[in-house]
């Protein structure tokens, strides 16, 4: 399916990119590549094979959600490059 139809300046633009000449010729022939890559992808035989979102059943490890004892303030306050009255400070990120 050499698919000479594909509108490379109409994929651009909807990509809101500007091409060349020179780019709109080179894309041209990657995109029909990609075409004929994709005929080929349609000629495998699946019959008789599940669809399926991930080849491994996706699991997650998590710990188990227990209270555990914090760090003391005075860990993490020691290393903290500003603080007041036991807290971080940190910049001031939104102007009034």
């Amino acid at each position: 399916m050499a698919d000479s139809s594909i509108d490379v300046r109409y994929v651009a633009n909807l990509a809101r990119i500007n091409l060349s000449e020179e780019e709109v010729e080179r894309f041209g022939s990657q995109l029909t590549g990609v075409m004929e890559h994709i005929e080929k992808l349609s000629e495998v035989d699946i019959e008789g094979i599940e669809p399926m979102s991930h080849a491994n059943t996706p699991s997650n490890k998590v710990r188990p959600d227990e209270p555990v004892e914090s760090l003391p303030a005075e860990g993490f306050l020691q290393n903290a490059p500003d603080q007041a009255n036991g807290q971080l400070r940190v910049p001031k990120v939104v102007d009034a």
